[in-house]
């Protein structure tokens, strides 16, 4: 985490560190950082397949509360690779923005699954409190034969003693059949897979909803990473040996019949 870009928590990253880029007062990162409050954030997943792909379809919604004095807040944000259908809204009034890594190629945001590109945008205006949501799609990472995706959270600079807490609620609906789920959080510097808890619905298309707390002054768990398989994909090894133990098996039924009907056939005689 120490080695990320500085952005803020649910891919509001940097929101408020660039906004002193365009300040003449003196007023400290911390100070700054202090202004957005986050207490709650909404995170949905959708997890489904496009023509034989599996996508990442994410709808989040961030409330946030701003006690500076700024007209304008610029900020940039990450995007998985392979990112598509962005939209962003500022209390439903669509936000334009632009890759901010195209025109500087060497910014980049570190994850626990590779470097992703960013998005930029200015927010404006800026009430006191006011509801931002996102919207964006990607196909979904394989690694190690596991379809695996990561929520980018970097909560801290919306923590302070007087906004002391912030939960994400993440909702994640499976459109595909899928096994061997592992929940986890990128914890620490080093970047380690910390497990956290989950629940999942018994409905289909299932939903595995979790919530992930912050608090001030306490360690934080760290952006969230989930890895699945899917249930009806087998390893080609595996379907080459079913079709030859098919083979053999048809073979062999074939055999023992034609052996009955020659002995069946010289009794007969």
């Amino acid at each position: 985490m120490n080695s990320k870009v500085a952005l803020t928590a649910a891919f509001v990253a940097l929101l408020v560190l660039l906004t002193a880029l365009g300040k003449s007062t003196n007023v400290s990162k911390a100070e700054e950082a202090f202004a957005l409050a986050m207490p709650e954030e909404y995170v949905n997943y959708t997890i489904t397949c496009v023509d034989s792909v599996l996508w990442a379809k994410i709808d989040g919604t961030y409330p946030l509360f701003y006690s500076g004095s700024d007209a304008a807040l610029p900020m940039v944000y990450p995007t998985p690779p392979g990112t598509t259908n962005i939209s962003l809204t500022l209390d439903d009034v669509e936000v334009e923005w632009s890759n901010y890594t195209e025109v500087y190629p060497d910014a980049l945001h570190h994850t626990g699954i590779g470097d992703w590109s960013m998005i930029y945008c200015v927010l404006a205006p800026v009430p006191e409190s006011f509801v931002l949501r996102i919207h964006y799609e990607h196909p979904v990472k394989v690694i190690n034969g596991s379809f695996v995706f990561l929520y980018d959270l970097n909560i801290s600079p919306y923590l302070s003693a007087s906004a002391n807490k912030s939960v994400v609620h993440y909702t994640i609906r499976m459109d595909t059949e899928y096994t061997d789920l592992s929940v986890n959080t990128v914890f620490g510097a080093d970047e380690s897979l910390k497990p956290i808890a989950y629940t999942i619905s018994g409905e289909k298309p299932v939903e595995i909803k979790v919530d992930e707390v912050s608090e001030f002054g306490k360690p934080l768990l760290g952006d969230l990473l989930v890895s699945f398989r899917e249930a009806n994909t087998q390893e080609p090894l595996s379907v080459v040996w079913t079709v030859i133990w098919v083979f053999v098996g048809i073979v062999f039924v074939g055999l023992a019949f034609y052996g009955f009907r020659k002995r069946r056939n010289h009794k007969a005689l």
